[in-house]
């Protein structure tokens, strides 16, 4: 075995140099017709024969001169292009000259003129002048000299070294058309500088060594970049494995591992028909389990940056988080091409499909608003201190708010989520993540993260909830200032109940709803340390008797189209839909 075939070996298993073997097969054929056609024998043919009128006297052994003329052409048809001859001496002298394509090699010339010099033996024998026009030469002989004449029977053999170097038909003779293509062809190419008689090497192939050459590079070049995709593609496979294997510890877990076919049937085999929408990491379905029991499906995409190890850990994380403001996950399918998530199915959707759609807005009266603000704050409550992890969400809006058939809040997406081990407070991040406009100003600008983080969150979302507009680029449009900011404004100038979703009308009790505006701008403090924890909040908004501290001032950054905010590290998640579906996702655990 060879050196490369091993070196093939090793970059590639065996479905690899079968694929490659097949590759290089089917390149050979496609380009072996090609290779060919300079290699193979050139057919010589006749276009026109001319033999004069007159004869050779007599007596003389004119077949014998012509024989031993033509084999001395031959001869110098090896060493160049055109060439001239005369053999005999005194009135029985006879002379001949020849021509070939520039471009034909020496050996087919001299072939050429010797399948010539036999047709022209076997027509004018005993012609004192003959000559013959073959596909790639031209040769002639006369009893004349034939420097200068041109008269050999409409022959010209003017100085074959000349300025046309070559010979041509005189006007007054008639060619057949075929014929005067070839030897316009042969006239006017140009001939070797080296004198007739003299030695010149011996020409190559024409064209046959440059194309073999091209040919040559173009197969090792494609082989080796099969030879690196195959390295790449089995490294990849790995790794994939690898990851595979390493899945198999979670089907111990609480949490049930369902098989891939259980989940196609209950998706209709992931028909578009059961497709609820698509998510941050892949398309969400709907789907009924054998039971009768509806889910939501995440089927996570194959272009998801969310690998093996993360997936692992959002079943993990979420088996750990039970809470009935958190979204439920039922079971998990981790397979060699498909990782999928089964939540809880909530049909009513998210919070932003009620809260900013004035058609359905009305339907979320105040019982049903301050329930939602309670239960959000309970969900981030359970997160943040009471769970077994300490869980940062990050990404906290109301389309990651769901909603079940009683209104209840359950917080969904921890996509971004993050675990704080230990006594950390903070963490200081290199990539920043999430939604502009609920990210508290610390973590948009600095990177910095903490509960805190959270809490400005969710006083960006408690504010929407009381005024039923998004805090985004519209609103900023129609008011000339962000929705915190507006608020901040209308409380300094004691008009907070303006600020209220005039949809709600006189129905709200004013103390509560002011007690949740005030709260609301506690939450979205510029400074970390003024925020309350979420502890404090839901102690806020359930007892009437806990005093309240004045608010300080939020921050004055907006969601602007300034080329500062677009060259910003912060990877923007906002959306243009009106509606959101259930964008559960997975989270990327990064334990300091």
């Amino acid at each position: 075995m060879d050196q490369t075939t091993r070196w093939m070996l090793i970059l590639c298993d065996r479905r690899e140099v079968f694929s490659f073997l097949f590759f290089l097969v089917t390149f050979c054929v496609l380009f072996y017709p090609s290779i060919g056609v300079t290699e193979k024998t050139l057919t010589f043919k006749s276009i026109k024969v001319n033999c004069s009128s007159d004869s050779f006297s007599k007596g003389d052994t004119t077949r014998a001169s012509l024989e031993v003329l033509f084999s001395s052409l031959r001869s110098k048809a090896l060493r160049s292009n055109s060439g001239k001859e005369a053999t005999g001496s005194g009135p029985g002298t006879i002379y001949g000259c020849f021509l070939c394509q520039r471009d034909l090699s020496y050996d087919d010339c001299q072939t050429c003129i010797h399948m010539a010099a036999t047709k022209l033996l076997q027509s004018c024998t005993s012609i004192s002048r003959g000559a013959i026009w073959m596909d790639y030469c031209r040769l002639l002989y006369s009893d004349r000299n034939i420097q200068g004449v041109t008269d050999v029977d409409g022959f010209s053999s003017a100085s074959l070294h000349g300025e046309t170097n070559s010979m041509k038909p005189i006007e007054k003779v008639s060619k057949p058309t075929k014929a005067d293509n070839y030897l316009r062809r042969l006239m006017d190419a140009p001939q070797p500088t080296a004198a007739s008689d003299g030695g010149g090497g011996k020409k190559s192939s024409s064209g046959a060594m440059p194309i073999m050459i091209s040919i040559l590079a173009v197969v090792l070049v494609g082989t080796s970049l099969y030879c690196i995709y195959c390295w790449r593609w089995r490294k990849r496979n790995a790794i994939r494995r690898a990851e595979i294997e390493n899945l198999r510890p979670l089907s111990s877990s609480d949490l049930p591992l369902m098989d891939l076919s259980t989940i196609q049937a209950a998706t209709g085999n992931f028909s578009a028909e059961n497709r609820l929408g698509e998510g941050g990491f892949g398309p969400v379905y709907r789907g009924v389990l054998c039971g009768g029991t509806e889910v939501a499906i995440k089927r996570l995409s194959a272009r998801s940056r969310q690998g093996v190890v993360e997936f692992r850990n959002e079943v993990e994380l979420i088996a750990k988080l039970q809470h009935r403001n958190l979204v439920r996950l039922l079971g998990f399918c981790a397979g060699k091409d498909e990782k999928l998530l089964i939540y809880e199915y909530l049909p009513n959707r998210s919070l932003d499909s009620y809260l900013f759609d004035p058609s359905k807005r009305c339907q979320l009266d105040w019982k049903k608003r301050h329930q939602i603000i309670a239960g959000i704050a309970r969900g981030l409550l359970y997160l943040h201190e009471d769970s077994l992890l300490k869980v940062i969400h990050r990404d906290l809006k109301a389309s990651n708010v769901l909603l079940d058939n009683k209104m209840n809040p359950k917080i969904s997406d921890f996509g971004m989520a993050k675990i704080f081990e230990g006594e950390e407070n903070e963490v200081n991040t290199g990539r920043v993540v999430g939604t502009f406009g609920y990210m508290a100003p610390e973590y948009a600008i600095q990177g910095i993260f903490s509960v805190k983080s959270d809490v400005f969150s969710f006083g960006v979302l408690l504010l929407e909830i009381l005024s039923g507009e998004r805090n985004g680029g519209s609103y900023i449009q129609q008011h000339g200032q962000t929705l915190v900011k507006h608020a901040w404004q209308l409380w300094t100038e004691e008009r907070a109940t303006e600020f209220m979703d005039p949809l709600l009308g006189d129905s709200y009790p004013k103390n509560e709803a002011l007690r949740c505006f005030h709260v609301g701008l506690l939450c979205v403090q510029e400074n970390p340390d003024d925020r309350p924890t979420m502890s404090s909040v839901v102690l806020m908004l359930r007892s009437d008797q806990m005093p309240l501290s004045p608010p300080s001032e939020p921050p004055s950054y907006a969601r602007s189209k300034t080329p500062e905010l677009q060259m910003s590290p912060i990877r923007f998640s906002t959306t243009t839909k009106t509606h959101s579906v259930n964008e559960v996702t997975i989270t990327v655990v990064e334990p300091r």
